[in-house]
């Protein structure tokens, strides 16, 4: 149980809240299309794979759980593996399994060779689209540990990593890609992105010191959260649109207000000269926002 606790800290899971409900919501939107078109359609050639029964959503969604929980995995075990020696060097994050001793670097470095094994191996039994993007996929997410040593931009490619999640389910079940799913990637993108800035607030001078690159350490504190702001805002403004273009119920709308009020509390709680809530800005507020508006958003593909 101890060697499970270790693992599962050592990837940070709890952190999966974050990208997995709208990996959901691109499931659940996927499988929508599907019974929208076979009702329409009575199960004729439409392009899509309207032949999906229910024992195969169940299937196509432990998959994608798993394409999921892997991938992630794998990201964070690279990450902590390629940042042992700057983690050692922290005073923040000198704690963590690899320097601390608590873990090996080896076994790291094995694990994540393991988790983009079966993440490959999940998307092999989805279809050949998610199995013909999945070196795509696993780049983006493991290329994001490098980025840090030659631009500030990192907090993008966090987001970008992150955002692949709701189109990648979606593309599960449906095999093309529609403009909704692809709207709640670009949701990922900017709200990860932004709330990424706020948890680098916390590096700006080790940073500095150690010539690696963030937005807090080439802008300053100040500076860095007014564009956290602005990537908030404009996923404020995404977020309204996606429920707009999808005509979405009320349902969709009280996850959303809450999801933005979410983005404004945390903003309101970190200041430049106070970080001592930037954790509970990060984990707690981001946390909230997402299974909320997941939930809610979920409950109105399924309702309405």
């Amino acid at each position: 149980m101890k060697s499970i606790q270790k693992w599962l800290s050592f990837i940070k899971f709890s952190h999966t809240i974050f990208a997995l409900p709208f990996a959901l919501i691109g499931f659940f939107l996927g499988m929508d299309a599907l019974q929208q078109q076979a009702r329409i359609t009575e199960f004729g050639n439409t392009g899509l794979r309207s032949e999906t029964t229910n024992t195969n959503f169940i299937l196509l969604f432990l998959l994608v759980l798993g394409c999921m929980v892997f991938a992630r995995s794998a990201a964070m075990a690279f990450n902590r593996y390629l940042d042992r020696h700057i983690d050692a060097r922290n005073p923040r994050t000198k704690i963590r399994e690899i320097p601390s001793g608590a873990l090996s670097a080896n076994a790291a470095l094995v694990f994540t060779i393991i988790c983009c094994g079966l993440f490959m191996a999940c998307t092999y039994f989805i279809n050949s689209i998610c199995f013909y993007l999945s070196p795509v996929a696993l780049f983006v997410v493991l290329f994001y540990s490098y980025t840090k040593r030659f631009t500030a931009l990192c907090h993008l490619v966090l987001g970008l990593g992150l955002s692949l999640a709701p189109i990648g389910a979606y593309l599960a079940l449906v095999g093309v890609f529609a403009w909704l799913p692809i709207l709640f990637s670009l949701i990922v993108l900017v709200w990860v992105s932004g709330f990424d800035i706020i948890y680098a607030l916390q590096d700006e001078e080790f940073d500095k010191e150690n010539k690696l690159h963030s937005l807090p350490s080439l802008f300053g504190k100040e500076n860095a959260l007014k564009l956290s702001v602005g990537l908030h805002v404009v996923c404020a403004m995404l977020v309204v649109y996606a429920g707009i273009y999808g005509n979405f119920s009320w349902l969709y709308w009280l996850g959303a207000l809450v999801f933005c009020v979410m983005l404004y509390y945390q903003h309101s709680i970190v200041k430049p000269n106070d970080l001592s809530k930037v954790n509970i800005a990060f984990m707690t507020a981001n946390g909230i926002a997402s299974l909320v508006f997941g939930v809610f958003c979920i409950a109105d593909i399924l309702i309405y």
